[in-house]
């Protein structure tokens, strides 16, 4: 697994849907484990989720919180 960027936790939370988008996008929010509008999740702040984040970023919204 990736190592951690910083000792910091990502909530993201899923704020626009995805149909219109491409497939690529589709999958990418499914991989990071959004489903429904409205949902968060938490990640750790690792360069492969900000690359996944990078794609999607019109479609959800980015907090970040330092790790508990």
């Amino acid at each position: 697994m990736a190592k951690s960027i910083s000792g910091k936790i990502l909530k993201i939370t899923l704020v626009r849907s995805p149909i219109g988008n491409t497939m690529k996008h589709r999958d990418t929010l499914r991989a990071l484990g959004l489903h429904r509008i409205g949902q968060t999740i938490e990640q750790k702040d690792t360069p492969t989720v900000r690359g996944m984040l990078a794609k999607v970023n019109h479609l959800v919204k980015i907090e970040v919180q330092e790790e508990k």
